[in-house]
């Protein structure tokens, strides 16, 4: 399988609401304008790129003007280097919730991020409204231990308020030494008063990539995030389902709910996996180096065999891209909730060693041109969270076989499965992937693969 290849290298963020990231492959990717000679325009006109190009030297005066008063009449003496990095913190908060500045230790664990291993809690989150919002807890750590949920707003961290903090510096408060415990305050609903939760933090080991097989010829994926190697282990996960199922799968369940983004290029190349041709995503920005596509090869490794692609609210970003490319494409059904909106793709420019600009360069788009930055995904199917719960056993007053004297017993053989207590497990298990379980046998006896 084969796609278009770009210059950059995508980095997924942790901690950070979901996220496409792409890297320059070296500093120096963008061009700088050249000085050439124009001819003088007349007195009395102004051009458009005069206009355009021109400093704003009124508004770099009063920047200075700032910049002194604080330096000489604040109450306490600050550096000029944490006044220009705070500046510039503002500058890129100012432009949209994805846009930052990267010091040191954050460019360091953004990296780290795309290996899969990091320090905290588990948790994605963004701001709304000055506060920090859950987008995701991520599967099998201290957040989803603890029962957050995607949409859960924290407003206080440790007794202390979140609002009016940024996002990394909430962040870093939750970040800390594994071992040690972090109470967050979370408001569940505008209805609900809010609770507390205790946690204790981790090294966080992500494997974003399991499977299992629900049924004989029925897999199942589960992507958590969008990793440098999520692509190969998605390939990995269905040979092994194969060979547990006598060479073939019948159908695919691709479980992506909570799965927040990353990596754009893995979720370029899963959606590969499943495609034989067109168009997977393509992004469009001001720059020409923005303006990218990607195209699927020839090769689908379930050779048509039906996919069902779960989705909810905490699915963003790169997991969008998936399931709106398989949508798009008729190769999958979408089934859940609508997903979080995530539509705008952000590079890592690197200002030198150990700093970097998250800067938002481009928007994405599916093959059917739709937008999903502020919309999101519209499943096929909607398909609400439910819970299933057996009914308590009631008092049979019918008489029964088993009521009569010296009935037989019953005896079933020792290898007969039961199939039914396999059936009400996994409704209790997990309602949502129980249905789209029944919706994918169901395309199978049809004999189609994607969506009506």
């Amino acid at each position: 399988m084969m796609h278009a290849i770009t210059r950059r290298l995508p980095f997924a963020s942790t901690l950070i609401l979901g996220i496409c990231l792409v890297w320059p492959g070296a500093r120096g990717d963008r061009a700088f304008a050249e000085t050439v000679e124009i001819p003088a325009p007349p007195e009395t006109a102004t051009t458009k790129v005069e206009t355009e190009n021109a400093l704003p030297l009124s508004d770099l005066r009063t920047f200075a003007e700032v910049f002194g008063r604080i330096k000489d009449e604040y109450v306490e003496g600050v550096q000029d280097k944490d006044l220009l990095e705070g500046a510039i913190r503002g500058m890129l908060a100012g432009l949209d919730p994805h846009s930052a500045y990267l010091d040191n230790e954050e460019f360091q664990d953004l990296q780290v991020g795309t290996r899969g291993e990091f320090g905290g809690l588990g948790i994605e989150v963004g701001m709304e409204d000055g506060f920090v919002k859950v987008i995701a807890p991520i599967d099998d750590t201290p957040a989803q231990r603890a029962g957050l949920q995607s949409g859960d707003t924290i407003v206080r961290i440790d007794q202390k308020p979140v609002k009016g903090l940024s996002l990394n510096d909430a962040v870093t408060l939750m970040r800390g030494e594994p071992g040690t415990k972090i109470e967050l305050t979370i408001m569940r609903s505008s209805d609900e008063r809010p609770f507390d939760v205790t946690l204790e933090r981790a090294v966080i080991q992500v494997a974003s990539v399991r499977s299992r097989t629900l049924e004989p010829g029925f897999g199942y994926i589960r992507v958590s995030h969008f990793q440098a190697r999520t692509t190969e282990d998605v390939l990995a996960a269905v040979e092994t389902l194969k060979t547990a199922n006598d060479g073939t799968l019948k159908g695919l369940v691709l479980d992506l709910r909570n799965n927040p983004g990353g990596v754009l290029n893995s979720a370029v190349g899963v959606s590969d996996a499943f495609l034989t041709g067109g168009l997977i995503v393509y992004t469009q920005g001001r720059q020409e180096d923005s303006k990218l596509q990607f195209q699927a090869g020839p090769d689908d490794i379930l050779s048509g065999a039906p996919i069902v692609v779960l989705v909810n609210g905490g699915s963003a970003s790169a997991s969008e891209i998936v399931a709106g490319a398989l949508q798009d494409h008729k190769r999958a059904i979408v089934m859940g909730n609508q997903t979080f909106g995530k539509g705008s793709v952000q590079t890592i420019v690197p200002i030198d060693d150990t700093s970097a600009l998250k800067l938002t360069t481009a928007r994405y788009f599916t093959p059917a041109g739709r937008s999903i930055q502020a919309q999101g995904i519209t499943p096929d199917i909607a398909l609400e969270r439910g819970e299933f719960k057996p009914l308590e056993a009631v008092e049979v007053q019918d008489l029964k076989e088993s009521d009569l004297v010296r009935h037989l017993e019953e005896q079933t053989p020792e290898s007969a499965p039961n199939e039914e207590a396999e059936k009400v497990s996994l409704v209790a298990e997990d309602f949502q992937l129980a249905e789209a379980l029944n919706v994918l046998k169901g395309l199978t006896i049809l004999g189609r693969a994607g969506t009506p």
